[in-house]
């Protein structure tokens, strides 16, 4: 079954090894997650628990967040997830979820917002090759051909300039090195999308051999 954790990206460092091997980790900070409802096969068609991170000042939501979290004895949430394929049989509605979930060593899958990057070039946002800068060629960094001229008209999923970053990333088969239950931290390996502060979901890997 699956279990997850929605938490808030610090950062990265790095930590060294038994054997001496340095190892980049990425912080994340996860205080206690609350069970605000649970999503069964009779009334939703799945499975699934919804969680929810970080608490919502009063004067910025709204009644129906308010009352949502109030069947769950707690305040309305900043960031709220639904984790499918859990053990409903294992959580409680108001129940916190804390970092225990995982241990050190094991694969997870890490989802959160990429970076924004604003209007890019088909070079920056779809790593295509450049024209030559020199010797009077007239083509440097613009898209190329839109295609072939008998259909007359641009195909759809053409690679072109337009907003990069911004997007829903998911970074399959990462691995916890250290878990910190005194601070609620996730120490991770390697790199998860987003910039700092913002917010991740991290569940149990989907393709873990």
């Amino acid at each position: 079954m699956t279990k997850g954790i929605l938490g808030r990206k610090v950062g990265m460092t790095q930590l060294f090894s038994e054997e001496g091997e340095l190892i980049p980790v990425t912080v994340i900070e996860a205080e206690p997650n609350v069970v605000l409802q649970k999503r069964t096969l009779d009334n939703d068609g799945y499975e699934a628990i919804q969680l929810g991170f970080a608490d919502l000042k009063e004067s910025r939501s709204n009644k129906p967040e308010q009352g949502h979290a109030a069947k769950a004895n707690t305040k309305a949430k900043r960031f709220v997830r639904e984790i499918r394929n859990a053990n409903l049989d294992e959580y409680e509605l108001g129940q916190e979820i804390s970092v225990e979930v995982f241990q050190a060593g094991d694969v997870i899958d890490v989802t959160g917002t990429s970076k924004g990057k604003g209007f890019q070039g088909s070079i920056k946002r779809h790593n295509q090759s450049r024209g030559p800068m020199s010797h009077g060629s007239r083509y440097h960094r613009r898209p190329g051909s839109m295609g072939v001229i008998d259909p007359m008209r641009v195909f759809k999923g053409k690679n072109l300039p337009g907003q990069m970053g911004g997007e829903q990333i998911t970074i399959q088969n990462l691995e916890v090195v250290k878990v910190d239950t005194e601070r609620n931290l996730l120490l991770i390996k390697g790199n998860v999308p987003g910039a700092k502060k913002s917010f991740v979901k991290i569940t149990s890997a989907v393709k873990a051999n």
